[in-house]
């Protein structure tokens, strides 16, 4: 309907700008005007039909995809007509992981990693879905060369040298294994550190190679001495718990870093260190000065309401010389 309305009026215009441009044979070669006239206009909705997009005009060709299954058939059509889009073809393969189908996944995620070679992050993606198109998960000659090539973009890439180790350990190549996530140790925080370090003395252990000597206890940076007002005792519910905090004044809310203790324990002394900081490439030493503060949280969460009790905010240079001293009140 809409490409009849289209084609309809487009003829109306046609017909009058070439009534006006043939004006002058209109007296003298009437027919030869009106033979003008019609060849032009055929000749240019042919044209059209040969290199427009008639399909635009289609309603139905540019509303948004109502279901998964129109998405992927709309992109399909798109990297048909411009195949040199790595992010297209992306796309196209979380669609199909989506749906269950990872052979179609690890094919659209191979043409992405070979239109961006020097995409970390994809090359990493097109070997995870080689691993998971395979039915026992593992990764290939292929796979294992697009995570080599991922690690020379960027040696520092932690998902790609993960699966590296994984490969290796699927090869019985433990000692490389251990080697290949040792470097994981110092990038990731304090949490994961731990359970890294049991699959890296794992892999060790399978080598015949001893495990890897334990960490030497994080040097405290900072020590705070936290205590309740106590007025607000009787404010305590069950299972409440206290979370101290050092954060980069004025800078991001997310704290360098932060312990939680119970309530019930106040009042008591916290000594931060750098396995206390949650970003790990963002330390407590490495900052020269933090804003400390105490903050209950009645249900336990970290996100602690509004109408949270907590300390006054308290700046520190560091190295602290001495002890912080914090006081929840009613402030």
């Amino acid at each position: 309907m809409v490409m009849a309305a289209f084609f309809a009026i487009a003829g109306l215009l046609g017909i009058v700008v070439f009534a006006l441009m043939l004006r002058p044979l209109w007296k003298d070669a009437r027919a030869v005007a009106l033979g003008v006239g019609a060849l032009a206009l055929l000749s240019v909705g042919l044209l059209y039909r040969l290199v427009g997009t008639p399909q635009a005009l289609d309603p139905a060709a540019v509303r948004g995809p109502q279901t998964l299954s129109e998405a992927i058939t709309q992109l399909e059509a798109a990297l048909r007509d411009n195949p040199n889009q790595p992010e297209g073809w992306a796309l196209l393969a979380q669609a199909w992981q989506r749906e269950n189908q990872p052979a179609k996944a690890r094919d659209a995620l191979g043409k992405a990693a070979a239109l961006a070679p020097d995409n970390p992050d994809l090359l990493t993606e097109a070997a995870q879905a080689r691993a998971l198109a395979d039915p026992e998960r593992r990764f290939d000659a292929q796979a294992i060369a697009l995570l080599q090539a991922a690690l020379q973009v960027n040696p520092a890439h932690q998902r790609a040298r993960w699966f590296l180790g994984v490969s290796q350990r699927q090869d019985g190549k433990n000692a490389e294994a251990a080697a290949t996530w040792a470097p994981l140790l110092a990038q990731v925080d304090a949490r994961t550190a731990g359970s890294l370090r049991e699959q890296i003395n794992l892999a060790r252990s399978d080598a015949g190679l001893s495990p890897l000597p334990e960490p030497a206890a994080p040097t405290p940076l900072l020590t705070v001495d936290v205590s309740l007002d106590p007025a607000l005792a009787a404010k305590l519910a069950p299972g409440a718990s206290v979370f101290v905090i050092a954060r980069q004044p004025g800078g991001s809310p997310i704290p360098v870093a932060a312990q939680r203790h119970p309530a019930v324990s106040l009042p008591f002394t916290a000594s931060l260190s750098d396995a206390d900081s949650p970003m790990p490439n963002l330390k407590l030493s490495q900052v020269g000065e933090v804003e400390l503060l105490a903050k209950i949280s009645l249900d336990g969460s970290a996100n602690a309401g509004p109408n949270a009790l907590e300390s006054r905010p308290v700046r520190i240079r560091l190295p602290a010389t001495g002890p912080v001293r914090l006081v929840i009140d009613a402030h």
